[in-house]
């Protein structure tokens, strides 16, 4: 456990992609300032995660179980840390939901918000007696750009990570009184195993219930769009994590970090509006009317981000 100095990190959603590499990284710092207690639902899924920590598990990492949907193995886990006591808490476990809406049952849709918003409120619950009484803390909330801007198909993904800004937006003023701090992560496209199997599955589902119409839109317009966009503006998670543990870093945690610059304009369009029309009527001309300037666009950022444009001068 932390020992004189170390800050104990408490990471939720471990087992693979962003909380693995936040996890790792931290507990790899060349200094030992911190102890990470690195947590996921299934303890059978660690064998990644011990692998990627090497020398650092057992050492400066832990591995334990958490389900972030149970008040009982949040309790179980937080009992297990000495005096209860976690400095920095990063709610990163998380679930996707792609598709058309009439195809989601509401059983679904509850899924999401238990782990995405309520499983989050929950860890935030449980650690914050202990920071408010020690007058000190970080809460830090692997979010999404989706919580800042609706995308299409994504409707209850986003209406959670939505909820989850409200929130944080809202206690982060209370905390500070208490010089506890709130930090948003907010990436844009991750390209994780998680996702890719998220779009493979979702890509043959029949979707009953909805109309042919949408199904084809979904298909044959979101799809292949989605691939494109990932392909040329996905991070991977270890970028992510960098990013992350750069705010932990901070003497004064920012309240946001959005972690990929090529996607701020894109959320940029929705406060140059105050009325809303220019991100929601942009974000449809490009998707259905003009598709070859959204390909052009796609094909532009590609050779801006691998240098195409860039030339070797020599010296004379």
């Amino acid at each position: 456990m932390a020992g004189g100095g170390q800050r104990t990190v408490l990471v939720t959603g471990c087992s693979s992609g962003i909380g693995l590499r936040i996890a790792v990284q931290l507990a790899q710092d060349p200094n030992k300032r911190y102890c990470v207690i690195a947590t996921m639902r299934d303890l059978k899924k660690k064998e990644k995660l011990e692998e990627a920590a090497g020398n650092s598990l057992n050492d400066t990492l832990v591995v334990k179980r958490l389900d972030v949907c149970s008040d009982e193995s949040v309790a179980e886990c937080l009992g297990s840390i000495p005096d209860r006591r976690v400095d920095v808490l990063v709610n990163n476990a998380g679930i996707g939901q792609i598709g058309p809406i009439e195809s989601i049952t509401m059983d679904d849709m509850r899924k999401v918000f238990e782990t995405n918003f309520f499983g989050a409120v929950r860890m935030i619950k449980a650690v914050l007696p202990d920071m408010k009484r020690r007058r000190a803390g970080h809460i830090v909330v692997i979010s999404s750009v989706m919580g800042l801007q609706g995308v299409i198909f994504n409707d209850v993904y986003a209406a959670s990570k939505f909820a989850m800004e409200g929130f944080c937006e809202s206690l982060a003023v209370q905390l500070l009184k208490f010089n506890i701090f709130v930090s948003m992560v907010e990436p844009g496209p991750v390209n994780t195993e998680f996702e890719m199997k998220l779009m493979e599955e979702v890509s043959r589902s029949e979707f009953p219930g909805t109309d042919a119409d949408t199904i084809r839109y979904f298909k044959e317009v979101y799809l292949p769009a989605s691939h494109e966009i990932f392909a040329t503006m996905g991070q991977n998670p270890n970028t992510v994590a960098k990013a992350t543990v750069k705010v932990i870093n901070m003497a004064q945690p920012d309240f946001r970090c959005q972690t990929n610059a090529l996607y701020t304009p894109l959320t940029a369009l929705k406060y140059a509006d105050d009325k809303g029309n220019l991100s929601v009527r942009t974000f449809y001309n490009l998707l259905f009317n003009f598709g070859t300037l959204f390909h052009f666009s796609m094909n532009l950022l590609k050779c801006m981000t691998c240098n195409c444009f860039r030339r070797r001068v020599n010296p004379a």
